[in-house]
């Protein structure tokens, strides 16, 4: 970081000169043209390659035990193009992995192929979504999960069961989409003044999505259980409190989400406040299942902690809420 003291003409313009080798750096020559544009911070960012197109991002990588990973790697960097190239060629195995790893992610498709390479592209443009509606379509999905899961074992549907298994890979596509764009964000700036999205709401919206993308995965949890319980029922009197449960954190889920997104702190603090009485229906259920036998037991139990883990989800969103700067 450079400091540079602020000029001033007699005509009251303020001015203050560019560091030389930067300029050097970006090819400025006298009489250039920089675009100054403020962010919602109040800083100033200057840019010399306003009126080009963004680069296009490519990458190579090689086959390897990781290959899968690496491709979802470049894909959350950013990149446009990703070539898979092997030495030699590409094995049967390999280019099974590279398309069931394509599908997992949003816009990324496969448009070149022969024995020695794989070309992928992301076919989405950074702008064509805000951070905003992927999560809200994450979270759609995720609630819809919620629900199915618990209706699932309450009436030992094994079929909703499986459907709700099914969905959770939904879930990670666009959580993944949203972290590729809060990336491309971070890195271009102007991107995020376009959508309305500050650098410091980045955060927020990647640790809101990861713990919806969390509620996905405790909602297979309690799919699976249901799975497990088979035709096994569960007494009127344990279905109604968990009947009872399940309505008190779905309704604090959906308060939370809301909260975040219209930065209603009131709101949030309901959420919070809820705490004791989640907590003290809890302690009912594990009371009354307790006094249940067999092996329906430690079913019900490991499913309502993944119920109740939920809760705690919805509380750690309603943690981030923050009010509008304009409110302060």
């Amino acid at each position: 970081m450079e400091l540079r003291r602020v000029q001033c003409t007699k005509s009251g313009t303020y001015f203050v000169s560019l560091p030389k080798n930067w300029a050097k750096k970006v090819g400025l020559e006298k009489s250039d043209l920089l675009a100054i544009s403020e962010s919602s911070e109040g800083q100033l960012c200057l840019n010399p390659s306003y009126d080009l197109e963004r680069e296009p991002l490519s990458t190579i990588i090689k086959p390897s035990a990781y290959l899968g990973r690496e491709i979802v790697g470049k894909y959350l960097l950013g990149y446009d193009e990703i070539c898979v190239k092997a030495k030699d060629t590409i094995s049967p195995q390999e280019r099974v992995l590279v398309k069931q790893t394509s599908t997992r992610l949003i816009g990324l498709e496969i448009v070149e192929e022969d024995f020695t390479r794989i070309v992928l592209q992301c076919l989405l443009q950074p702008a064509a979504s805000s951070p905003r509606k992927i999560l809200r379509r994450e979270y759609n999905i995720a609630a819809g999960m919620h629900r199915d899961a618990i209706s699932a074992f309450l009436a030992s549907d094994m079929n909703l069961a499986q459907n709700v298994i099914a969905r959770d890979v939904e879930v990670n596509r666009f959580y993944f989409l949203l972290v590729r764009t809060l990336r491309t964000m971070i890195q271009n700036p102007n991107l995020g003044e376009k959508l309305n999205i500050r650098s410091i709401d980045c955060l927020d919206y990647r640790l809101c999505a990861s713990l919806v993308e969390t509620i996905g995965d405790r909602s297979v949890v309690i799919a699976n259980k249901a799975l497990a319980l088979k035709d096994t029922k569960i007494s009127r009197e344990i279905s109604q409190l968990i009947g009872t449960f399940h309505s008190m954190i779905f309704k604090n889920q959906e308060k939370a989400l809301k909260a975040f997104f219209e930065h209603n702190v009131t709101l949030a603090e309901e959420v919070r406040r809820d705490r004791s009485n989640v907590g003290n229906t809890f302690d009912d259920i594990e009371s009354a299942v307790k006094e249940q036998a067999g092996k329906i037991v430690p079913i019900i139990l490991t499913a309502m902690t993944s119920l109740y883990q939920v809760f705690g989800h919805s509380v750690d969103i309603a943690d981030l809420v923050m009010p509008k700067i304009d409110e302060e």
